[in-house]
């Protein structure tokens, strides 16, 4: 009881100040807004993008809050759900679970939003899915959230993801380990479920000798861990870490003499890195994250899109995942009929699974897409991503994880992908 007293004082606490703030977000500039209902009641739907936006790098949720009013703008322009354009709101996540789970609850009892896109954090998808969207019956897409723990979370099957969990990525990031020379291996990750996930799949995953070393997730010095993960004579490091930890980290082991390979996680997958610390240290390191499927159509028309809307592609993860989270949401409510939440999760699996049309991302398959379900017909949505099949946890039955490389003129080069398949 005291518990949820204090939920609730936080809840109303970070609800005021988004009211004054950033609590929704305009997708036509100074236009009238658009109508809610139609003339028999039927509500426009309402999705929240629930997101840290006020700390690490602008750049990533500059990229992830376009790919989100690129789907609104694709889903409105194909005549929305209902035939009503989709409304949004938006809650600040931070970097604080507590904060994330007040501002689930403010898009929810406050904005009264139907399906939340998000969080992007895994440390906060598993309190809030546990405390908010399981409890009030939302259906919440996540497109960056990767921990294991996701999979098993108490979330009455509200939780979907769009990002592979990290029991996949664990593997491949160890494989590029060895494809790189090294045998013996120091980790540093961030002692969090998603560091600690990671961290678990990699060593799970790795063949020789590993000393690994957690750190805390506000730790802004890394010296005393970087020497204890070296201490077994290890040949590179792997950055479980994410953008200003994974810089000093690396810096600080350069600096000291520690380590001058390294091998990263999709966190660290951020220009700043090479370009502070120069082409000619970082140039040729390698890392692992997110990819779509090679010589995807989908894909193609989406980024086909996203440069005729924004000028260029965006180089960071979790970008495309953040559009057919969006999308996918819209397709599932406009399949269901109805903007009950549990109806919503129902039809999820049918409209990224066959049977059914295949449709692909960007705003013709969109289109497409929402005319057939109107018509009380199925779609297998092909995203942006990659497949949307979720399995019975709201993950995905198969996908493909990225191998990237820093480039010496201070660049992120994607290299390949590695398919993976239940």
């Amino acid at each position: 009881m005291i518990g949820d007293l204090c939920d609730r004082a936080i809840f109303w606490a970070c609800a005021i100040g988004m009211l004054l703030g950033v609590a929704s977000m305009s997708l036509a500039g100074g236009a009238a807004l658009p109508p809610t209902a139609r003339a028999d009641g039927s509500a426009a739907l309402k999705i929240g993008l629930l997101m840290d936006l006020s700390s690490g790098s602008a750049e990533v949720y500059r990229d992830r809050q376009r790919a989100f009013k690129l789907a609104i703008k694709h889903v409105n322009e194909g005549g929305g759900v209902f035939g009503l354009p989709v409304t949004v709101a938006v809650g600040d996540a931070t970097a604080d679970p507590e904060k994330a789970v007040a501002a689930a609850r403010y898009l929810v009892e406050v904005e009264g939003v139907h399906a939340i896109v998000g969080p992007n954090a895994s440390v906060s998808a598993l309190p809030v899915a546990e405390r908010v969207i399981g409890p009030s019956a939302i259906p919440t897409v996540s497109f960056s959230a990767t921990s294991p723990e996701l999979t098993t979370v108490a979330d009455n099957d509200f939780l979907f993801r769009t990002a592979l969990s990290d029991v996949t990525q664990g593997p491949v990031l160890a494989g590029v380990a060895h494809e790189r020379g090294f045998d013996n291996v120091g980790v540093i990750y961030v002692d969090d479920p998603w560091g600690r996930g990671l961290a678990d799949a990699f060593e799970a995953a790795w063949e020789g000798p590993l000393k690994a070393v957690p750190v805390d997730r506000g730790r802004t010095g890394f010296l005393t861990a970087l020497r204890e993960s070296a201490s077994g004579e290890a040949q590179a490091l792997v950055v479980i870490a994410f953008e200003s930890a994974a810089l000093t980290m690396v810096r600080e082991a350069i600096d000291n003499g520690i380590y001058d390979n390294f091998v990263f996680g999709d966190a660290a997958k951020r220009a700043s890195l090479v370009r502070s610390l120069g082409g000619a240290r970082l140039g040729n390191m390698y890392g692992t994250g997110p990819a779509s499927a090679p010589n995807s159509a989908a894909s193609a028309a989406w980024e086909a899109a996203y440069v005729a809307e924004y000028g260029a592609l965006p180089v960071l993860a979790y970008v495309k995942e953040t559009y057919d989270a969006t999308v996918a949401l819209a397709f599932a409510a406009q399949a269901a009929g109805r903007l009950r939440g549990a109806e919503i999760r129902n039809r999820l699996r049918e409209v990224g699974s066959s049977p059914g049309t295949v449709v692909n991302a960007g705003p013709v398959g969109v289109a497409d897409a929402l005319r057939i379900l109107a018509n009380n017909g199925e779609i297998d949505y092909e995203g942006a991503s990659g497949s949307m099949d979720w399995d019975g946890n709201g993950d995905l039955r198969r996908g493909h994880i990225g191998i990237w490389r820093f480039t010496e003129d201070e660049r992120i080069e994607e290299v390949r992908a590695a398919a993976f398949e239940k």
